[in-house]
């Protein structure tokens, strides 16, 4: 006959000859208590005299035993809900592939009792404010959350810290006094990377053309933190005096608006967002060349002018690996209840069309 074992009372037991599996009665029986006091001690619920504490943790300290969450929590059939707080997704590649790396988290930890639970936003503040309705009356054990709306997203995790709740932010880190997780990339320092990807071996006089292609409102600190990064590479090497500024910002629905008196006299192209192939088709189109264009993301639209030859540079953010580092780190934080680091920086990736190879599907 198969004996049932109780997973909840199991404790390993490692030594440098054999690993052990002991029960909370053999725990209870070293230190003259009842079972019942050994469990109430390890998982810190109801009384118990301060001298049997002391005796149970001598015996575990003494013989180094650990708890195995994952069987206790899979004995009593636990579930550890996450929020998943993101932009709308369906006709945005970026944020698409920031989905299919949370669904993949979602497939691995699944079995281990996490369930994740979606909140989704459209490009507006009003609908960001609905959204945030809802996920302040969800009950959860962790929340992901891009915050695109830089001063919208204040106020929201400013309420939510009294929930108490662990946070992880994917794609744009901002300040707040809310302790909080983040996994993207460093952006001041990507546009800092992007002025020095502009300034190599370049001797003349050069006009350069911050072009700004936002969405109807455009407050995420990710893109403002670039263009300050980008600046600052050059106020930091002063001997670049050749080169020289411009701005232009114009919106998703006027991309029409763009027009040859805007690229005169310009060398090169900074898009501090994932639109650079905005600026390339118009360049294709007017047959103009010569124009040295840097980006963000691997869209296809953007690999489609890496290609051509036209975009010359890309900084890939890795969106499908920031979705599932986001989901990770709150399974290894709440699941496997590990001390896990706050910050997960994606690397700077630079692509160029002689290293880019597509991920075969």
């Amino acid at each position: 006959m198969i004996k049932k074992i109780n997973f909840t009372h199991l404790l390993y037991y490692f030594n440098l000859k054999a690993i052990t599996i002991i029960t909370i009665k053999k725990i209870a029986e070293l230190a003259n208590v009842s079972p019942g006091t050994v469990d109430r001690i390890i998982h810190n619920r109801g009384q118990v005299t301060q001298d049997n504490v002391d005796r149970v943790n001598a015996i575990i300290e003494e013989y180094g035993y650990k708890r195995n969450i994952l069987a206790s929590n899979l004995a009593l059939n636990k579930k550890f809900h996450f929020a998943v707080f993101l932009p709308k997704y369906e006709d945005l590649e970026y944020w698409k592939s920031q989905i299919i790396g949370i669904e993949k988290a979602a497939v691995e930890f699944g079995k281990f009792g996490v369930v994740l639970d979606y909140f989704f936003y459209d490009f507006n503040t009003a609908s960001f404010k609905e959204a945030v309705k809802k996920v302040l009356n969800f009950e959860c054990d962790g929340l992901l959350f891009a915050p695109i709306f830089y001063e919208e997203s204040i106020r929201f995790l400013d309420k939510y810290k009294k929930k108490n709740i662990s946070v992880v932010l994917i794609d744009s880190d901002i300040n707040t006094n809310q302790q909080h997780a983040y996994v993207g990339q460093d952006a001041f320092q990507s546009g800092y990377l992007a002025g020095r990807l502009i300034s190599f071996a370049v001797k003349n006089e050069r006009q350069i053309l911050i072009f700004k292609i936002t969405r109807e409102i455009e407050s995420t600190s990710v893109y403002l933190q670039r263009i300050d990064g980008f600046y600052s590479f050059f106020k930091d090497h002063g001997e670049l005096t050749n080169f020289k500024f411009s701005e232009v910002t114009i919106k998703d629905s006027g991309i029409d608006q763009l027009n040859m008196d805007m690229f005169f006299g310009v060398h090169s192209v900074f898009v501090p967002n994932s639109r650079a192939y905005i600026v390339a088709r118009f360049l294709e189109k007017n047959n103009i060349k010569g124009v040295r264009i840097i980006g963000y993301d691997l869209l296809e639209e953007n690999i489609e002018y890496l290609n051509k030859g036209i975009i010359d540079f890309l900084i890939n953010q890795r969106p499908e690996e920031q979705g599932y580092m986001g989901i990770s780190h709150l399974y290894k934080k709440m699941v496997l209840q590990e001390t896990v680091e706050d910050t997960h920086y994606i690397p700077l990736e630079i692509i160029l069309k002689e290293n880019y190879f597509p991920v075969k599907k």
